[in-house]
C-alpha cells in the first residue's frame, strides 16, 4: 500500500491528539488523555466525498454512517481525560497512530466500524476498521530506565524496517539478554517474535513500545 511508518523510533512521542473531523456533520470532539507529549500540527480534514464512504458489502445492513463518538470508544474516555489511539490496518497488519475519527457504522453482523485518518497520511489512506479488534489506546515508547519492566512473554509493539517499508507490529518477547547500560542508554537485547508472521529477531529497547497499564 506504499505506507511508510508513522515515524522511526521516538516518533510516537510527537503525534498530535486524536480529534473528530469538525466538518463531518457536526461531530463532537472526544475526551482524551494527555501524555504531555510535544505536539505537532494537527492534520486538518476535508469533507469526504460520497464515493469515499459508500461501500458495497453484503455484510452491511445499509450500514448507515453516523457522526458522533461510538459508544465503545466513548467508554474508554472520561470528562477529564484525553485519549490517543492507534489502529491496525487490514492492508498490512501494522499499527498506525490515529489522527481523527471520521464516521462510524454498524454492520449487519453487529460489528461496529469506524473510519479513521492515520497520522501523517491523507484521505486516500482513510480506512474502515473494527472497533473491538483494531482500535486501542496508543502504545508508549520505552525509556532506558524501563528495560527491567520488559520480560519474556510480554506483548510489545515493535518497530520493523525492511527494504520496502518501516512499520510497527505486535510482537511478544521471547528472551531478554541483559547488558550493562552505558552513556548511550540501555544496551540489552530483546528477542521478539512477531505475531503476524511468527518471525524472530533481536532488537534494542529503542525499537519497542509497551502497552498502557493501569
Amino acid at each position: 500500500m506504499g505506507r511508510s511508518l508513522r515515524s522511526p523510533p521516538t516518533p510516537k512521542t510527537q503525534s498530535p491528539r486524536v480529534s473528530w473531523s469538525p466538518e463531518e456533520n457536526g461531530m463532537m470532539p472526544p475526551t482524551q488523555i494527555s501524555k504531555q507529549k510535544p505536539r505537532a500540527t494537527e492534520i486538518s480534514s476535508s469533507p469526504l466525498a460520497s464515493e469515499d464512504v459508500v461501500v458495497a458489502d453484503s455484510n452491511l445492513s445499509d450500514a448507515p454512517e453516523s457522526s458522533g463518538l461510538p459508544k465503545e470508544i466513548e467508554e474508554k474516555t472520561s470528562e477529564e481525560t484525553e485519549l490517543e489511539f492507534e489502529a491496525k490496518s487490514s492492508r498490512d497488519g501494522a499499527w498506525y497512530d490515529v489522527a481523527m475519527f471520521l464516521a462510524h457504522r454498524v454492520l449487519s453482523s453487529g460489528e461496529l466500524e469506524v473510519r479513521v485518518r492515520y497520522q501523517g497520511f491523507g484521505a486516500e489512506e482513510d480506512e474502515w476498521v473494527d472497533v473491538k479488534k483494531a482500535i486501542r489506546e496508543r502504545s508508549i515508547p520505552l525509556e532506558s530506565s524501563e528495560c527491567r519492566k520488559v520480560s519474556a512473554g510480554d506483548l510489545v509493539l515493535c518497530f520493523r524496517e525492511n527494504s520496502d517499508q518501516a512499520t510497527y507490529f505486535d510482537a511478544h518477547i521471547v528472551e531478554v539478554e541483559r547488558k550493562l547500560h552505558d552513556i548511550r542508554g540501555c544496551r540489552c537485547l530483546f528477542l521478539v517474535r512477531y505475531d503476524h508472521d511468527q518471525t524472530e529477531e533481536k532488537v534494542h529497547l529503542r525499537r519497542l513500545c509497551r502497552r498502557p497499564v493501569y
